[in-house]
C-alpha cells in the first residue's frame, strides 16, 4: 500500500488543513457526546423527554454532559495509529493496517486496566492518558475484534455478520491523509473495519465514509464528495445496500423540507449503510452545524454512531469555527483531541522534518515510538 506525497504546503493552506482536521475530530466527537446518551430511544420516548422538537442540546451522561463514548476512543487511537505508521514509515516497514491494529490494541488495554501501564514504553503519550482509562458500552464487535493478538483481514474478517456502525464511526480520520489517492484511503479504511466488523455493508460503509471526509477536507463540495464514493462502490462485491443507502440520502434531500420522519426511514433497520445515509443527508439540509447534529441523532437507530458520522462530515465541510462554542466547551477530553489533531496535521505536513533520516527528532519519537 502505497500514498502520493510531496504537496507544498503554504502557510494558508496548512492553516486551513488544521482546522478541517481540528473540525471533523471535534465535530465527530460532539456527535458522539450529543447521541450516544439517547441512543434506542423511540421517538415518541424522545418526545416524551425532551419535547416536541426532540433532543437539542448535549443531554447527560457517565456523571457529566458532553461524554464520549467508545466511538470517540477509537476515533482518538485511529488518528495515534496513523501517526505512528508514517513514523514507521522511516524503518522500511510499511503496512498501515499492522500499526492501526497495533493502535486498537492499545485502546483495548484501556477497556481492561485500571490505569496506564508505565513500563510499557512504547504505548506512547495517548495511552498515557487517564481519562480514556473509562470504559463507555464499547460494543461487543470492538471487544471481540480487539481481544487477541490477531488481526483480521478481507479475508479472514474478525465478526464477519457484524454489519453495525461502530468501525464506520472511527475511520473519519482516515479521510484526513489528504496527500492519498481516494482508492488508497478507501482500502485501508475498508482492511482496518475488518478487524472487527467484518461484513461487507459495515466495511464498505466505512470506506465510504472515509472517501467522502477525504473529499471533503480536500475542499470539494459534498456532492462530489458522494459521487466518488458511489464511483469506488461499484467495483466492490457487496456494495449494492451501501450504494443504495447513500443514494436514497442524495434523493431525500430533493423529497421536501428536513424532517425527523425522513431521517427515521434513512437509518432503515439501523446498520451502517442507513447510519451514513442519515449523516450525508443531514450535513446537506442542515441549516448550521447545530440543526445538523440534532436532525442526526433524533431517530430510534444508533443516535451516536449517526451523530459521529455526521459530525465529522460537518467538521471537515466548514472546519473547527462552525462547531458550536458551547458544547465544545463542554466536550470531554478536548485538550486531548485538540493536541492529538495538530500534531496529525503537523506530521502529515512536516513529517520528514520530524523523523527523517536528516533531522529526527527525539521528542517526537517518544510521543509516537517506532516499535
Amino acid at each position: 500500500m502505497g500514498a502520493t506525497a510531496g504537496a507544498v504546503w503554504g502557510r494558508v493552506e496548512q492553516q486551513d488543513f488544521r482546522s478541517r482536521v481540528r473540525g471533523t475530530l471535534l465535530g465527530a466527537a460532539v456527535g458522539d457526546a450529543l447521541g450516544s446518551p439517547v441512543a434506542g430511544l423511540t421517538m415518541e420516548q424522545l418526545g416524551e423527554t425532551y419535547g416536541p422538537d426532540g433532543l437539542t442540546d448535549l443531554p447527560p451522561a457517565y456523571g457529566r454532559r458532553g461524554a464520549v463514548t467508545d466511538l470517540t476512543q477509537l476515533t482518538l487511537f485511529t488518528v495515534d495509529g496513523l501517526i505512528r505508521a508514517q513514523v514507521r514509515r522511516d524503518t522500511g516497514a510499511w503496512h498501515p493496517p499492522t500499526d492501526l491494529h497495533r493502535a486498537y490494541l492499545r485502546w483495548a488495554a484501556t477497556q481492561r486496566d485500571w490505569g496506564p501501564d508505565e513500563r510499557r514504553k512504547d504505548d506512547g503519550w495517548l495511552a498515557r492518558e487517564e481519562w480514556l482509562y473509562a470504559r463507555r458500552d464499547p460494543s461487543r464487535a470492538c471487544l471481540l475484534g480487539f481481544a487477541d493478538e490477531t488481526m483480521g483481514t478481507l479475508d479472514a474478517p474478525k465478526n464477519p455478520g457484524e454489519p453495525g456502525a461502530e468501525a464506520a464511526a472511527r475511520s473519519a480520520p482516515f479521510g484526513l491523509l489528504v496527500g492519498w489517492e481516494p482508492q488508497l484511503v478507501f482500502q485501508l479504511a475498508v482492511e482496518c473495519a475488518a478487524q472487527t466488523h467484518g461484513h461487507p455493508t459495515a466495511y464498505l460503509t466505512a470506506g465510504s465514509y472515509a472517501v467522502i471526509v477525504h473529499a471533503l477536507a480536500r475542499g470539494e463540495s459534498l456532492d462530489a464528495a458522494v459521487e466518488k464514493a458511489l464511483v469506488l462502490l461499484a467495483a466492490r462485491p457487496g456494495h449494492q445496500p451501501v450504494t443504495d443507502a447513500l443514494q436514497q440520502a442524495m434523493n431525500a434531500v430533493r423529497q421536501s423540507a428536513p424532517a425527523p420522519a425522513l431521517v427515521e426511514a434513512l437509518v432503515g433497520n439501523g446498520t451502517a449503510e442507513g447510519l451514513l445515509a442519515v449523516a450525508v443527508y443531514c450535513t446537506l439540509v442542515g441549516e448550521d452545524v447545530r440543526q445538523g447534529l440534532c436532525l442526526a441523532v433524533n431517530h430510534s437507530g444508533h443516535s451516536g454512531a449517526a451523530g459521529a458520522l455526521t459530525g465529522g462530515l460537518l467538521g471537515a465541510l466548514h472546519g473547527e469555527t462552525a462547531l458550536p462554542p458551547a458544547w465544545l466547551a463542554e466536550l470531554e477530553g478536548r485538550p486531548t483531541l485538540l493536541v492529538l489533531a495538530d500534531d496529525f496535521a503537523l506530521e502529515m505536513t512536516q513529517g520528514p522534518a520530524l523523523h527523517g533520516p536528516g533531522g529526527a527528532s527525539s521528542g517526537w519519537l517518544t510521543r509516537y515510538p517506532r516499535g
